[in-house]
């Protein structure tokens, strides 16, 4: 049975993070994000040309509490440093998952290399959210190189598909979740179409960050959209109208309130107001800079 089609959506107002990351959010919790759970929102950064530059760009310091950020990249080259200890420099390909958990400082910025010779910057980042049990779990980080990526062939030359988290066709990803998902990063070859099954009782989004598909032999969706599809049913057929790459989202909801304030996440406001608390207090710690993480010369 094929799930149902919710609707789709698409933002054409980017904004900046930081000084590096023109994004655009495709879904928030606050939108379509809605009806996603555990995904919360998902910002979609590029493809932003940057001429080479003297300066570090990116985001600095700042916190987050009670949900995961996942970062793939598809052109590009980014750092990252925060205050449990993790960190490490990801490019085409590769993806970090960093739980904030009880809470974290990171920073993120465009690598040394990448910022001294410039280029193109295409990204996502997704943000997952974690369980009331887990929220206050201690952070970690997972750093995923895209040789460290399963990708499973499709039929008759249909494209491929990179399993980060959950599993597909035997192969598992290598992302460790606190909730049953599937994210799969899908390189699809136009004029193919392919059914995927997904378990019964699960949310599904498409995200098509290249390209343009058809769903379900109904909708087109193009470059810089996401549909959102029904839990009830099991599959979805993808089209591929062009090359397209599309980031497919599933996972078993998480049936509780949501108190989202800026960059922490939790269960209730009281818990947001003890968050800020913390954050105020010092006790998410700090960034210790390594030399690689000072700016490249001029």
């Amino acid at each position: 049975m094929k799930k149902e089609i919710l609707g789709t959506f698409s933002n054409t107002q980017p904004h900046w993070v930081g000084d590096g990351f023109p994004v655009r959010t495709l879904f928030s919790s606050n939108t379509l994000g809605h009806h996603l759970s555990p995904f919360l929102m998902l910002d979609f950064a590029g493809p932003a040309h940057f001429p080479p530059t003297g300066r570090r760009l990116g985001v600095g310091e700042h916190p987050h509490r009670g949900f995961e950020t996942v970062t793939i990249v598809y052109d590009g080259e980014l750092e990252h440093r925060d205050s449990a200890g993790g960190g490490g420099r990801i490019g085409p390909g590769d993806v970090q998952w960093m739980t904030a958990g009880s809470g974290v400082l990171h920073a993120e910025f465009h690598s040394r290399n990448f910022a001294r010779t410039g280029g193109t910057l295409d990204m996502v980042q997704l943000w997952v959210n974690l369980p009331a049990r887990h929220k206050m779990t201690d952070p970690r980080y997972q750093s995923m190189l895209a040789p460290e990526i399963p990708s499973v062939a499709l039929a008759s030359g249909a494209g491929h598909v990179r399993v980060i988290a959950g599993e597909y066709m035997g192969k598992r990803g290598p992302a460790h979740t606190f909730t049953p998902m599937d994210v799969w990063d899908l390189r699809l070859a136009g004029g193919h179409a392919t059914r995927f099954t997904l378990p019964e009782g699960r949310t599904l989004a498409l995200v098509v960050l290249h390209g343009r598909v058809r769903v379900n032999d109904d909708q087109q969706v193009d470059v810089a959209h996401v549909i959102g599809l029904d839990g009830e049913g099991t599959d979805v057929e993808i089209e591929a109208l062009d090359d397209a790459t599309v980031l497919l989202l599933s996972g078993e909801p998480i049936d509780e309130p949501i108190v989202a304030h800026g960059p922490f996440v939790m269960n209730t406001t009281e818990e947001i107001h003890q968050a800020l608390t913390d954050f105020n207090s010092g006790h998410f710690g700090r960034v210790v800079a390594k030399d690689r993480d000072a700016p490249p010369p001029a």
